[in-house]
């Protein structure tokens, strides 16, 4: 007996489609342009509940990143509460949010597939 593949890509959250992607070096004079992506995200999405942000083609991730997604963190409090949902997050970033405090400001950690 076959039940067939599942509907939708695995990995996906049909509710919350909305997706920030980070990749390359980021500085913090990349982190104004990353806020302005995210507001037109999430103006073109008024009943978003969270949005995901894929890190996981960041080179260097270091603490320029950690100021990116603390202000990605505000810019979408700022749009009605939404959630900022990391994914692919590489190895050792997740330790370097807590330890500036700043864990709190995202939620759903995804480490990365090894």
């Amino acid at each position: 007996m076959s039940f067939g593949h599942p509907a939708g890509l695995p990995g996906v959250d049909a509710m919350t489609p909305n997706a920030l992607v980070l990749a390359g070096r980021i500085t913090r004079a990349d982190v104004p342009g990353l806020c302005a992506r995210l507001e037109a995200l999430l103006s073109g999405a008024p009943e978003a509940a969270a949005v995901d942000c894929d890190v996981g083609g960041v080179v260097h991730p270091d603490l320029a990143l950690v100021e990116a997604v603390a202000r990605l963190g505000l810019v979408a409090r700022r749009a009605g509460g939404v959630e900022l949902r990391l994914r692919n997050v590489p190895a050792g970033f997740g330790a370097l949010l807590d330890l500036v405090g700043l864990a709190d400001v995202v939620g759903n950690l995804e480490a990365a597939p090894e």
